[in-house]
């Protein structure tokens, strides 16, 4: 599904005319500012105060009404208490206005009472055909056009400048906190807006307005509550089409920070590590924390972020490659191991006691022999496995040449097409490097968390693009039996799961104990039986499985027990399920759930009852890939037992992908029949082996019979 943005919030964005209500002669309040700002930032378009008690506000001819304007604004700020804000939407309706900025303040931040004025607010412009950016919005800004519709103090200390960013976010100040970092740096913004509750216009919809425009490279998020995760997937995927990255940061991942999220904008608490797998489904970064956000902004929009696995390091000093491989290694990049011809071209280069491998050390000859550096980068370009570049200049001064530095490492990643990064203490090092267009940072440790972003970023939008060209295939219908409460028995979970082509374990339902005996023979000789009651999901909690069977006899008694301790829990029996005994290297547990937010959601962990208390699992939305099941399981603790250790053989993964994808699909393909499925466990064995299904329990949306 694809979305287009509403032309009421695009045109908002870029504005001809903007009313100001609650307009004030103070540039320092909230009615104040944002003409403070449209007048300072040059914004060419009409600004009209609204303020019915005086002639002129900051030098502009003031309005008593929205009556009173000779043109229909485009947008209006809204910067009036919370009681009068109803009776302004309702004139601004009426005057044709099609959007409005509420920075009032009072609504769904305050709790129940608030909440119930937002709702009828949302409604009320619902019905007059009024979009909404609010309330307790900080406001939008595009730095563009210089309508600067925001009360942030932050523009008054650090100069607007337009560049190819767009930072969105539901928090005034998680947006103007990237915004002074990456204006420290010298990279300029385009659009930053801060959403406030999100009543209506939600952070992603106004994510997709700002990403429409080509100019824009990086989207830049901060999301307390993923509410419309469509638009924000859209938002990706146009992004992502033209080489354009989002990064996002999600508040609320531990259970106080989800609590404030909550109560900062009246957010709804997502679950988080469902957020963290619709994000990379749809290629999009989840930043750790503010820094993290822009740390690799300049490398994104130097080169876009694409797979790479290899990097090397140079520099002058050996301590900086000690400490650039010490942190490559923290994040599991791995150094290029160079090619035999490179390091002996190296050598032809270097002084004797340099270092002609990876990390490359120049020593402090690089002060006296400058074509050195030139010479150095030239020859690693020869080497196939190098894909990125970490250059450290832990000092320079009188006897470098950084300038010629700089022009060299800016002509290395031009005609390479690989990123080269530099890090560097000294400010005036960075700037020189800068000007020419490199990405530098002051520690290497952020030049290698960087690259690492970029590279695995690259990973993630490669995958999401695969994603979106899966054929969207169904399971095949569904009939559900007959059932008085929402769990089917076993028997029919199996049965359903085995049409929807999942490996289950060959089984018979029996109703009385002849046909248990006949089971046993068909099937066995060792056989388990438990008890099938729709009532009863977890039978071993109640002595309802009996394994190990091996004659006649042991069969009546299991029988009997089954059919008494089911009469003693007085729930229905229907009868026994009788199944071979399989046994494989390892049990998995598989779980899916219908997310009203994300859609199916499938975990996938180590089987047995600790699955939970251990939480070594993954966690997938549909639609997903083989390829992307076997690519998560490689991520969890157990996964070098998986690979096999000590001479055993790899465990066979293949079933495991196979039954994932098939279990999303049949979920997928009936949500409003099932609601969750658990299938604990499934038992597989060697690379290339049978696997099973022998336990599994549907539950479904509604009673039925």
């Amino acid at each position: 599904m694809t979305f287009s943005p509403d032309p009421r919030l695009r045109n908002a964005l870029a504005p001809r005319s903007i009313a100001v209500i609650g307009a004030t002669e103070d540039p320092n309040k909230v009615g104040g500012r944002p003409l403070h700002y449209l007048k300072r930032c040059g914004f060419s378009g009409a600004v009209y105060p609204i303020n019915p008690r005086r002639k002129t506000i900051q030098g502009m001819q003031a309005f008593a009404s929205l009556d009173e304007l000779p043109d229909t604004p485009d947008v209006a700020i809204i910067a009036v208490g919370h009681n009068a804000v109803g009776d302004v939407i309702e004139q601004c309706a009426v005057r044709g206005i099609a959007c409005a900025i509420i920075m009032s303040s009072g609504f769904g931040e305050t709790g129940s009472a608030g909440v119930a004025r937002q709702t009828e607010l949302v409604a009320q412009a619902q019905r007059l055909g009024l979009r909404l950016v609010g309330p307790n919005a900080q406001g939008v800004a595009n730095f563009q056009t210089g309508a600067i519709m925001n009360f942030s103090t932050m523009f008054m200390e650090i100069e607007p400048a337009d560049g190819p960013v767009a930072i969105i976010s539901q928090s005034g100040a998680a947006s103007v906190m990237p915004y002074a970092m990456l204006r420290e740096r010298g990279v300029g913004v385009r659009y930053l807006i801060a959403s406030g509750n999100d009543a209506d216009a939600s952070v992603c919809e106004l994510a997709l307005a700002a990403a429409v425009d080509p100019a824009i490279r990086v989207v830049l998020l901060y999301i307390e509550s993923l509410a419309d995760p469509a638009m924000l997937a859209e938002t990706a995927r146009l992004a992502n089409a033209r080489g354009a990255a989002v990064v996002a940061l999600k508040a609320g991942r531990s259970t106080h920070g989800a609590k404030a999220a909550a109560s900062h904008t009246g957010a709804m608490v997502n679950d988080d590590i469902v957020v963290d797998a619709f994000l990379e489904l749809h290629g999009i970064w989840r930043a750790a924390d503010v820094h993290d956000l822009i740390n690799a902004v300049e490398l994104y929009l130097t080169i876009p972020p694409q797979p790479a696995d290899s990097l090397v390091v140079m520099s002058h000093s050996g301590a900086v490659g000690v400490l650039c491989a010490d942190a490559a290694d923290t994040l599991n990049l791995s150094l290029t191991e160079l090619a035999p011809s490179v390091v002996h071209s190296l050598a032809g280069i270097m002084p004797s006691f340099a270092t002609a491998q990876n990390p490359v050390d120049l020593t402090a000859s690089l002060m006296t022999q400058s074509g050195m550096y030139a010479a150095t980068l030239n020859t690693l370009t020869t080497d196939p496995h190098a894909d990125m570049f970490l250059i450290g200049v832990p000092v320079a001064g009188p006897g470098y040449d950084v300038p010629g530095m700089a022009a060299d490492t800016a002509a290395f990643a031009g005609n390479t097409g690989k990123p080269a990064v530099i890090s560097a203490p000294q400010a005036s090092v960075r700037r020189i490097f800068r000007e020419t267009g490199v990405p530098v940072f002051a520690h290497e440790t952020d030049a290698i968390r960087a690259l690492h972003q970029w590279s695995r970023h690259g990973a993630l939008i490669q995958q999401a693009m695969v994603r979106n060209q899966l054929e969207t295939t169904t399971a095949s219908p569904l009939v559900l039996p007959n059932r008085t409460n929402r769990f089917l028995s076993e028997a029919e979970s199996l049965a359903i799961l085995a049409r929807a082509d999942i490996p289950t374990v060959p089984y018979t339902l029996c109703h009385n104990v002849d046909e248990a005996i006949a089971a046993w023979r068909a099937l066995g000789p060792d056989i388990v039986m438990k008890a099938c009651s729709a009532h009863i999901p977890h039978k071993s909690e109640h002595g309802l499985v009996f394994i190990g069977l091996k004659n006649e006899q042991q069969i009546i008694d299991s029988w009997h027990q089954c059919a008494q301790r089911v009469a003693a829990l007085q729930v229905p029996f229907d009868g026994v399920i009788v199944a071979q005994r399989v046994s494989g290297r390892r049990e998995f547990a598989l779980g899916v759930r219908q997310d009203t937010t994300f859609g199916t959601v499938v975990m996938i962990g180590d089987g047995g009852k600790y699955v939970e208390a251990l939480r070594d699992f993954v966690v997938l939305l549909h639609p997903f890939s083989k390829d992307d099941v076997i690519a998560k399981m490689q991520t969890l603790r157990i996964a070098p037992i998986l690979a096999g250790v000590r001479g055993e053989a790899p465990i066979d993964l293949d079933t495991l992908a196979h039954t994932a994808v098939a279990l999303a699909r049949l979920a997928a393909s009936h949500p409003q029949d099932i609601t969750s499925i658990d299938l604990n466990p499934l038992i597989v064995g060697d690379m290339g082996s049978q696997g099973w299904a022998v336990d599994a329990v549907i539950e479904c949306n509604k009673e039925q019979g």
